[in-house]
């Protein structure tokens, strides 16, 4: 049985859920302001129904990291990710300011709230750095975003979250996806929807379905750059520090964005335990994609929060009992 769910809107501000007395999330659409960091929204924190928390936000490694966000981080010259640009194997990464973009949230089209379930639609535009070079300030992408936070089950201890993405070219002329393994770093294809864990779950354990995956970095490493089609969800779990217990975080994909009907690449998984703990479905991993003038693509994700440490069977005995 589905758990009631209490959502406080601050205006122009941020969306909180709670539940059984746990904030389970905050969407901060009121963006951080340091541009650096690539102004945008992002989910944090994230907790499970027992009050753990499971998202980092603005590690010292990576400041830019915020609990779970969209991202793109090679996009026609610009940053979408934030912080430093890689810009080749020669020079590596660079601070350039100028190459740092922003997603501007222009308002919310539904927002329904019922006794179990949050769902919203959010309109934003993803806007190039106002001073960069050719296209200082332009609005390049028209983003509809959709979230929405349901299936609160005391019993299982979990709950999930659904994020979906649709983004059209506005920029008139082509936009070209890549990541830093496009630009020619090995094996660090990140971009898209991206989690950043908190500190005490580095190191920890990742699996993916059919035997992927294994303990610790090496289950990372065997999963980073599976596509998508082999490995549909990864699991992550961490031990916290403070208290005695695990946490998984379930990241899936949904069934459309494995058959390149709707999606308009195929992806693959960012999976890292060490040195810093983060997942991302990315769209543009080994090979950067285009997208046209006044052309869309999408893409539809879920992310599991659940208290316990989760084996490949609960999982996937989970996505079997919790259909799209």
């Amino acid at each position: 049985m589905t758990q009631h769910i209490t959502v406080t809107h601050t205006h122009g501000e941020r969306i909180s859920v709670a539940s059984g007395g746990v904030e389970l999330m905050a969407y901060v659409y009121r963006p951080d302001p340091e541009a650096f960091e690539a102004r945008k929204p992002y989910a944090h924190p994230l907790r499970t129904l027992a009050g753990n928390p499971v998202s980092g936000y603005r590690p010292s490694d990576h400041r830019w990291h915020k609990g779970l966000q969209m991202t793109s981080s090679h996009l026609s010259g610009q940053n979408f990710w934030g912080g430093n640009s890689y810009l080749g194997p020669e020079q590596g990464y660079q601070h350039v300011e100028e190459r740092v973009g922003s997603m501007r949230h222009d308002g919310f089209e539904e927002f329904a709230v019922a006794d179990d379930r949050l769902r919203f639609v959010e309109n934003l535009t993803w806007v190039a750095h106002p001073s960069a070079q050719h296209s200082g300030g332009q609005e390049w992408a028209r983003e509809v975003r959709t979230i929405e936070l349901h299936s609160v089950e005391p019993e299982e201890g979990t709950w999930a979250l659904d994020w979906s993405i649709r983004l059209t070219n506005i920029r008139g002329e082509a936009l070209h996806f890549g990541s830093p393994t496009t630009a020619g770093r090995e094996m660090a294809g990140y971009t898209g929807l991206n989690w950043r864990g908190p500190r005490d779950f580095t190191g920890g354990d990742v699996i993916g379905p059919d035997g992927r995956g294994g303990e610790g970095e090496k289950g990372a490493s065997d999963l980073m750059g599976t596509p998508a089609a082999d490995a549909p969800w990864v699991a992550f779990t961490g031990e916290h520090d403070g208290v005695d217990g695990h946490s998984t975080l379930l990241f899936a994909h949904a069934p459309e964005n494995l058959d390149n009907t709707e999606s308009i690449h195929a992806s693959h998984w960012f999976v890292r335990s060490e040195p810093i703990p983060s997942v991302a479905p990315s769209w543009a991993f080994f090979e950067e994609f285009e997208l046209p003038p006044g052309e869309s693509f999408g893409y539809r994700y879920r992310v599991v929060v659940a208290d316990g440490a989760w084996d490949r069977a609960r999982a996937e005995g989970y996505l079997k009992n919790h259909g799209w």
